[in-house]
């Protein structure tokens, strides 16, 4: 049976980037579980590839996740220039189609100083100001950050994984977690009936990491649901009618999703949407139901738990039969992009982009919580609900979940610092 001082389950962005920062500092025997049989093949690909600056981001609510989304563009910078990767400075839009959505623009100008964002690359334009930027886009107002990126995510979570690979982490692929027995030690069980001992385990699988955190016996008064979002790609000739990125503001604030958008990825393309379409499993990109067991047991959980009171929020059931409407008709997503963009039409998108899934955590009283949550087990560190912006805010975010673990005296090992392309000693988010 192979024994681990730290055993990481996911191998997404998240995981990828801790057992780098622990593989850079520490001679232990580090390894990644992951159930599939690479890194990143869910969320950590299935996203915009956006680097997003925290303008959009309470300052007071979401204060670790501000920070480490605006510490961490830099250290993206460095790995993207070092490995020449891919790095395209696209910049975002921010627009207030109405009037009344000027004062939430006013808010994240506010908001992107007090996190910290450098003084010029955020600037409130008005009507004709978003004109004269970009001629085919139209509304009220927009807030320009000069800040924004568009990369490629999955391949930073694959180059990490080499440099963490070479500094001895061990990924071990298509072991998917069945049993926990958790004592001195931590043994798990994996489907095929395989088994690895580590002395501690840390949680950060996604979509799973509910799941996960319960056979720990942990977080049991919480819920998850899973909403995919889905996108349509233009058509070359197209592509280029706004070369920004451009999100609206949410009509529905008091929930985790964004409006459709505009954006221009890395690799050229360039694409609307996403809805939010809740679906069974974390891995139903296609259909609305995933694997048969699967969602028989989501279903059972969705009647019985805090899912549905969620279901009793009249905002919340008008929200879902838009999004479900853009899913079914590529015209009624179309048509809302076009409340900023007018020139485009349904015919300019021949094909369907990337679906990724997003799964936020419900709480007891039926809301979403809004930021990551951190438990403690005995053995064990786990990380529910690490959505947007995860994935930009991932390289200083895990350098600050193992800065907790060494003041826990979890990694009470002594420090034998390897070659490091970013900096440890340089990052530091206060909670």
């Amino acid at each position: 049976m192979e024994k681990y001082d730290i055993a990481i389950i996911g191998g997404g962005i998240l995981g990828t980037t801790i057992s780098y920062w622990l593989s850079t500092l520490y001679d232990i025997k580090v390894c990644v579980i992951e159930k599939e049989n690479t890194v990143a093949k869910h969320t950590s690909s299935r996203n915009t590839g956006v680097v997003h600056a925290p303008f959009y981001l309470d300052p007071k609510k979401r204060k670790v996740s501000a920070i480490s989304s605006l510490i961490s563009h830099d250290l993206w910078e460095i790995l993207a220039k070092k490995k020449n990767l891919p790095w395209s400075e696209v910049g975002t839009i921010e627009v207030a189609i109405k009037e009344p959505q000027h004062k939430t623009l006013e808010k994240y100008l506010k908001w992107g100083a007090e996190n910290g964002i450098p003084e010029g690359q955020l600037e409130l334009l008005d009507s004709k100001e978003l004109t004269k930027k970009e001629p085919n886009l139209k509304a009220y107002s927009g807030l320009f950050c000069k800040r924004d990126v568009s990369t490629d995510y999955g391949i930073f979570t694959k180059e990490l994984q080499k440099e963490s690979e070479k500094n001895g982490t061990k990924f071990l692929f298509n072991h998917h977690v069945k049993d926990v027995e958790e004592n001195s030690e931590v043994k798990l069980t994996f489907s095929d009936n395989s088994t690895l001992v580590s002395k501690f385990i840390i949680n950060c699988s996604g979509g799973n990491s509910l799941d996960i955190a319960k056979k720990f016996g942990l977080a049991l008064q919480y819920n998850d649901l899973h909403f995919r979002g889905e996108y349509w790609v233009a058509d070359k000739k197209y592509a280029d009618l706004v070369k920004t990125n451009v999100y609206s503001v949410a009509r529905f604030s008091e929930f985790p999703f964004l409006d459709p958008h505009w954006i221009k990825r890395a690799d050229g393309r360039t694409e609307i949407g996403p809805n939010a379409v809740p679906v069974m499993t974390p891995e139903t990109y296609e259909g609305y139901t995933g694997e048969l067991t699967q969602a028989v047991s989501k279903i059972r959980e969705i009647f019985s738990g805090n899912v549905m009171k969620l279901f009793t929020n009249r905002s919340f059931l008008k929200l879902i039969s838009k999004e479900f409407l853009s899913s079914v008709s590529k015209s009624a997503m179309v048509y809302r992009v076009q409340q900023f963009i007018p020139s485009i039409r349904p015919e300019y998108f021949s094909e369907h982009g990337t679906a990724g899934i997003r799964t936020p955590i419900i709480t007891p009283k039926g809301t979403f919580m809004s930021d990551i949550l951190e438990l403690n087990g005995k053995n064990s560190f786990h990380i529910i609900n690490y959505n947007s912006p995860g994935a930009t805010g991932a390289p200083a975010y895990s350098a600050f979940i193992v800065r907790q673990l060494q003041e826990k005296g979890i990694l009470d090992y002594i420090q034998k610092p390897k070659e490091s392309f970013w900096k440890f000693e340089d990052i530091v988010i206060e909670n």
